[in-house]
């Protein structure tokens, strides 16, 4: 099960994949989040420099990040490079991919409880979140902290809410700490929601440089809440303050307002 995820991957795309068979001009993987289908990984997209033995390179069964170079899903290709991933982007994936899949296995316990296949459930609660522009581990995560009303405030039905809140809590461990605020946010120009989301997708980008995390969540526009997790109050202080006038910033060249109170 992949949830969310479009029957092929886009170009630019960073992928975890499993390399499957080694030739004397690549290596072919399968596609972990895209129903294992098979990919090509060329020689010359293993490393910038002479690959005179591939198994020095990658191995078969190994776990591996790379990017989408081609897609032709006409012919049912995938053309994939490793040199072109760097740690970051190796770093970022990989931690993106196991949450994705915790979260999954967690929908899967909360839909056998609720009697309902992971699918439905899923189809249930997505339009919730995309609207609200959060993944479902964040909103996990953050239930296991505040329980169902994070689930409930995005328009889940409560039952749902509680079964999800239910899971999260048994299996997510909390660490740090959390606090919040209200932005309210008013746009006069003709893509007004787009740029309110390309602002708030910058400021979210913050996360890693600030070693927090951070969620922004619509209460319906013009309000918005931002949840700052940090190991402690010092460090999520002053991830909130740095994040507040990043907003700002990138708000100062739009037409329109924006303002910020703590909660």
């Amino acid at each position: 099960m992949s949830l969310g995820h479009a029957e092929w991957p886009e170009t630019g795309e960073m992928v975890v994949a499993t390399v499957s068979r080694l030739e004397t001009y690549g290596a072919y993987v399968a596609l972990d989040e895209y129903d294992n289908k098979e990919a090509l990984l060329h020689i010359s997209e293993i490393s910038s420099r002479w690959v005179r033995n591939i198994r020095n390179h990658v191995r078969e069964n190994q776990k591996v990040v790379l990017q989408v170079l081609r897609v032709d899903p006409s012919k049912g290709q995938v053309d994939l490079s490793l040199r072109r991933v760097n740690k970051d982007d190796r770093r970022k994936k990989v931690e993106q991919w196991k949450k994705t899949r915790k979260a999954e296995t967690l929908l899967k316990q909360a839909a056998t409880d609720l009697k309902v296949t992971p699918e439905d459930l899923y189809a249930e609660i997505s339009p919730k979140l995309n609207e609200a522009q959060v993944n479902l581990y964040d909103a996990l995560e953050q239930s296991a902290k505040k329980g169902e009303s994070v689930f409930i405030d995005l328009g889940v039905k409560a039952k749902t809410a509680g079964a999800l809140a239910s899971v999260a809590k048994e299996k997510i461990i909390v660490k740090g700490v959390t606090i919040q605020g209200l932005f309210e946010v008013t746009a006069m120009g003709n893509k007004g929601v787009e740029e309110i989301k390309d602002a708030f997708r910058m400021v979210r980008d913050l996360g890693d440089e600030l070693e927090s995390t951070i969620n922004i969540y619509t209460l319906g526009s013009p309000k918005y809440r931002v949840e700052v997790t940090s190991e402690d109050y010092k460090k999520a202080e002053f991830a909130l303050d740095r994040i507040v006038k990043q907003a700002e910033k990138e708000w100062s060249t739009h037409e329109g307002t924006i303002s910020f109170k703590r909660e």
